[in-house]
């Protein structure tokens, strides 16, 4: 293979690297979303753990969720740019996003490790994506 056909191949792997990790970061963000809203509409069906250390009262995890959401739909739409801050902000998102989500275990176990399995696959793909080795 040429060096022309080389780079073009690592260029599409690469910007499919990057798509792929905003496509996961915004269904996280958009399941977030759902996830706040959820907790702010309807607060007296979820159940909580008693004598849970980071307790807060669900309406308030749920404008935690509803905003963090919101923030990772934003990043996830700069990240399909490629630009460098994008990709800083969406792994600090997806970090704090695996945060609430741990802080929310209590709340709904298997869906908080959902979504902190997906914001582990975000993070691994934006920081494993090096454009400039394209």
């Amino acid at each position: 293979m040429s060096a022309t056909g080389q780079h073009s191949t690592q260029q599409s792997v690469a910007a499919g690297a990057s798509i792929g990790a905003a496509i996961l970061l915004m269904a996280v963000g958009i399941l977030s979303i759902f996830e706040g809203i959820s907790a702010i509409a309807k607060d007296d069906i979820i159940v909580t753990t008693p004598n849970y250390a980071f307790q807060l009262n669900t309406t308030s995890w749920g404008w935690i969720h509803l905003i963090l959401g919101i923030l990772l739909v934003l990043a996830a739409a700069g990240l399909m740019t490629g630009a460098l801050w994008a990709r800083i902000v969406a792994v600090f998102l997806a970090a704090l996003s695996i945060l609430a989500n741990f802080l929310w275990l209590p709340y709904y176990p298997w869906w908080s490790i959902v979504i902190i399995a997906l914001n582990v696959v975000v993070i691994w793909a934006v920081t494993t994506w090096q454009p400039e080795r394209t």
